[in-house]
């Protein structure tokens, strides 16, 4: 298991569950206290709790997620007149109570509830799953969730894929909490499934009924955020496993790179606020911080070299990445404000992260040689480069039939490595104080994963 930043911690415990903190104390009145924030620290603190590093602070954690779970409770409509009958106000002055918050509310309870055995806790994530979620999905003849319902009963029809995530708790209650009504959960979830799939699949926010037309953002509706697909991911991938459709998906969003006005962005790090699934590019120039923690469990299963790389950037960059959103070139937050979601879901990553282990890591560790990797960030008429990063590598002499030696140069000044890093065109690599520039790099994959990447380096001359 993985160390928590000191730091990390310590915001939990002092701020949640306001949503939002700008430095260096003061909650930010805007959002005020929200129930992501509380479920998601709720999810941290209860995996804190069982690991070494907090061994000596048992107390302290049991007593947090207790005060948290109770004020949630206090954010969860009692009365069955309404509609909102078992949802969370989304912040403490909203009269709005969103499905995507009952996702997020439920699984955190029952793990408040497993941590304490207070059946109130218990009793609220049934009452969200079997009655709000219900009521939020049988409001049209889709399958999905309508968005949000006031709590005077106006509606927010518009469905949206990010409610994929309620399957997380949904399962949970099907299968260990509330078996008794398993058939009634089964049935919202294949009901979910089986409309939102399609919005998920071909990369849309959310469906309009007004239209009957599935949506995104932006002006020609070639935009999506990065976490919805992310929270989407982490629910089906509960669901269903490593199904198709989350191949398909988190596939088809990692692998889109950098672009001529986003050099800097590697989507192994992080995914980028904004992406532009048509043409296949970033459409903004920051990371949003918080997918690299709730893709945790996905790229430790499946994508290994991403996890390592992300790791090693924000382990490096602790203070910056509990901002909401991090500049691609120089990790710089875009706001000045700390987020509680992305804290808590890095936490989450630091607490379960090792090294990846496979067959050619061992070989790397074994045989590799140290070298320097200077990520581009700038490809305009003077190239600039990011700060360095020490990876490992296999590192052979290039062969005249493999390569296309171009005028000024020699066989000598060209080489091949062989990286777990995803390295990027034009990346800039030193080793043994010679600069060389990645010139094409290929991924090597070995049942289903990748397992490695070869890249063909050529001397920077002039550097």
């Amino acid at each position: 298991m993985g160390t928590v930043p000191e730091a990390y911690y310590q915001f939990v415990m002092d701020y949640a569950p306001y949503v939002y903190v700008i430095p260096p104390d003061t909650p930010d009145p805007a959002f005020g206290r929200g129930a992501l924030a509380a479920s998601f620290a709720i999810d941290f603190l209860y995996e804190a709790y069982s690991a070494a590093q907090f061994e000596d602070r048992k107390p302290e954690i049991y007593s947090k997620i207790v005060s948290l779970a109770d004020w949630l409770l206090t954010q969860q409509c009692t009365d069955p007149a309404r509609k909102a009958y078992g949802g969370f106000k989304s912040s403490e002055n909203s009269t709005y109570y969103y499905s995507v918050d009952a996702c997020r509310a439920i699984p955190s309870l029952l793990k408040a509830y497993e941590l304490t055995g207070d059946p109130s806790y218990l009793d609220a994530a049934k009452l969200t799953g079997a009655i709000f979620l219900k009521t939020m999905q049988e409001k049209q003849t889709y399958g999905g969730f309508a968005r949000a319902v006031t709590i005077t009963d106006a509606w927010l029809l518009q469905m949206d894929v990010e409610c994929l995530y309620g399957l997380l708790g949904l399962k949970m209650l099907a299968e260990k909490h509330d078996t008794a009504n398993a058939a009634a959960y089964q049935e919202i979830m294949d009901k979910a499934v089986n409309f939102l799939w399609e919005g998920f699949e071909n990369f849309w926010l959310s469906y309009e009924p007004a239209d009957d037309e599935w949506h995104r953002v932006g002006l020609s509706e070639n935009e999506v955020y990065d976490d919805p697909f992310a929270y989407a991911l982490v629910g089906l991938y509960a669901y269903e496993g490593w199904s198709l459709s989350c191949q398909k998906v988190y596939s088809f969003i990692n692998s889109i790179g950098a672009s001529a006005q986003y050099p800097a962005y590697n989507p192994a790090v992080c995914w980028a606020g904004y992406i532009d699934v048509v043409a296949k590019a970033p459409a903004c120039d920051y990371y949003d911080a918080v997918t690299s923690g709730i893709l945790w469990e996905i790229r430790k299963n499946h994508d290994k070299p991403s996890l390592e790389l992300s790791m090693k950037i924000i382990h490096a960059h602790q203070s910056e990445f509990m901002f909401w959103g991090v500049k691609h070139a120089d990790y710089n937050p875009v706001e000045n404000k700390w987020a509680m979601a992305t804290v808590c879901w890095l936490a989450q990553l630091y607490l379960n992260y090792e090294p990846p282990t496979t067959r050619f890591t061992q070989i790397l560790r074994q045989n590799g040689e140290t070298i320097t990797l200077y990520p581009i960030k700038e490809a305009s008429d003077q190239i600039s480069y990011g700060e360095g990063v020490d990876v490992k590598a296999i590192v052979s002499p290039a062969r005249a039939e493999e390569i296309l030696i171009e005028p000024g140069y020699i066989l000598n000044d060209y080489l091949t490595i062989d990286t777990f890093t995803p390295l990027r065109q034009h990346d800039k690599i030193r080793r043994k104080g010679v600069d060389y520039e990645v010139l094409s790099v290929q991924a090597f994959d070995w049942r289903g994963e990748t397992a490695y990447f070869k890249a063909n380096l050529r001397r920077l001359i002039g550097q």
